[in-house]
């Protein structure tokens, strides 16, 4: 079951910050995590199986006082109800960015043999 852990840590710095979200992302389980609040001094951590008691031991030791404030199971997303489509107008598919190649372009290749005797003896 996915759970949603909030943790209040001291973090004055983006150094801090950094490395509480090294720590937090290096944890097993762990899906994403994020920075909350006004300061930006909470992490919201959303994994499954997250112990959320060794990932609090862990900000502790690297980065510095950290609170566990609430832990509970993540909310479902609310469904909509998609709109009627009027008509599917057929596209040319497009390459998403991540997966373009660029065009190979080959080129042949040209060996020139020579039969004649060159006048230097190394060549």
């Amino acid at each position: 079951m996915k759970q949603k852990v909030l943790i209040k840590v001291n973090m004055n710095t983006d150094k801090s910050r950094s490395k509480a979200l090294k720590t937090v992302v290096g944890l097993s389980g762990v899906e994403s995590a994020a920075l909350q609040g006004k300061e930006k001094d909470q992490l919201e951590v959303v994994g499954e199986g997250v112990d959320c008691v060794v990932l609090t031991r862990l900000l502790r030791k690297y980065v510095g006082y950290a609170d566990l404030i609430s832990v509970g199971p993540v909310p479902a997303p609310e469904k909509k109800a998609d709109p009627p489509k009027a008509a599917a107008v057929e596209s040319t598919p497009q390459m998403p960015i991540w997966g373009y190649q660029y065009p190979v372009i080959s080129q042949p290749y040209f060996y020139e043999v020579r039969e004649t005797d060159p006048g230097c003896s190394i060549m």
